[in-house]
């Protein structure tokens, strides 16, 4: 059997998720739902590491009968670990929205390619 042909169960998704990069958080997902995220940029390099903030975005993947639906968000990464709806500094939007797009891309390609699936945005 092909590994195109092969239907993506949850075990299976969450394995090529992880082959993409560092970007799904397996502790947030179950089946039929994977959550993602990136710290694109620290807003105080000075300060300690566990102390530091980030912009960046998270996203939230769902599975439907036609394939997927996808749910983006930008905001601050804070202290605890939490995401906060905050609309970053113009300055480091560029930076966000480039490593969203770069994942975007990957993902995009895996799920066509592995499973042959789609990705359709959350309107």
């Amino acid at each position: 059997m092909s590994e195109v042909t092969k239907l993506p169960t949850h075990f299976r998704l969450l394995a090529a998720f992880k082959a993409i990069g560092p970007y799904v958080r397996e502790e947030l997902c179950k089946d039929g739902y994977y959550w993602f995220d990136c710290l694109s940029v620290c807003i105080d390099d000075k300060k300690a590491p566990e102390k530091r903030e980030f912009w960046g975005w998270w996203m939230e993947l769902t599975t439907t009968e036609s394939g997927f639906k996808v749910q983006y968000h930008v905001g601050m990464y804070n202290q605890a670990g939490d995401w906060v709806n905050k609309e970053p500094p113009e300055k480091d939007v560029a930076e966000i929205i480039r490593t969203r797009d770069d994942f975007e891309k990957k993902l995009h390609k895996m799920l066509e390619e592995r499973f042959a699936q789609t990705i359709s945005a959350v309107e």
